[in-house]
């Protein structure tokens, strides 16, 4: 019975440590979180966490410090575990769905954003603060979506521009060589008619000269000197 008793003290006085350790490195944390080196608030708040996972600060504080470090994704993470924690009391609960919503709406996941802004509202209300940035998600929200349906559009348009543009470079030569080919064989065909009229007209031209040359021919030999 006293090795049970001794066992439960030593349980007892490992938890208080443990405890006590985390919320020295929360302390730290926020020390150095205040200062605006979030990436040392980090490491704290981390340790924090590893040695009292029951205690949440730790845990909230390093979704914080991930947030001002631009890191939304990781930060959206922590912010959602925490929203899983049946532990927590409404407010606080409320408060971690209000940051993962900002973390959602810092990555432009504006419709995850406004679930978690409406979560955080039916936990509490009367947060203006989480009504303010719900209105502003769902405004976001609206813009994303005109803005890929008007990519849409013009992609729409900019295939339909390219269904009825002229036939491409080498469909136009192969277009070319055709109209060529046709013309050419025309030409030949009228080259041929023209061909046959020349050889009858200097076949014509030939027998005149020769008529003419024998005339002069024989009006010199007649001429009178």
């Amino acid at each position: 019975m006293k090795h049970i008793i001794v066992v439960i003290i030593l349980l007892f006085t490992s938890v208080v440590i443990y405890a006590q350790e985390s919320q020295k490195l929360l302390r730290s944390g926020n020390k150095s979180y205040n200062a605006g080196k979030y990436k040392e608030a980090e490491i704290d708040y981390r340790k924090s966490f590893e040695k009292n996972k029951d205690y949440y600060k730790g845990l909230f504080n390093l979704g914080d410090a991930l947030y001002k470090q631009n890191n939304y994704t990781e930060s959206a993470n922590v912010f959602k575990l925490l929203t899983q924690n049946n532990e927590l009391d409404k407010t606080t609960k409320s408060q971690a769905f209000h940051n993962l919503g900002n973390a959602m709406l810092q990555d432009k996941k504006y419709q995850e954003s406004i679930d978690a802004y409406k979560n955080a509202l039916k936990l509490k209300p009367s947060d203006a603060d989480s009504k303010y940035n719900l209105a502003y998600a769902q405004k976001k929200l609206i813009q994303q979506q005109q803005q890929q349906q008007q990519n849409k559009d013009n992609k729409e348009n900019k295939d339909q521009q390219k269904q009825n543009e002229p036939k491409d470079d080498k469909e136009k030569k192969d277009e070319k060589k055709d109209q060529q080919q046709q013309k050419n064989e025309i030409s030949k065909e009228d080259a041929e008619k023209m061909l046959n009229a020349l050889y009858n007209q200097e076949k014509n031209l030939q027998d005149k000269l020769k008529k003419d040359s024998a005339k002069v021919v024989n009006s010199s030999l007649l001429k009178d000197w």
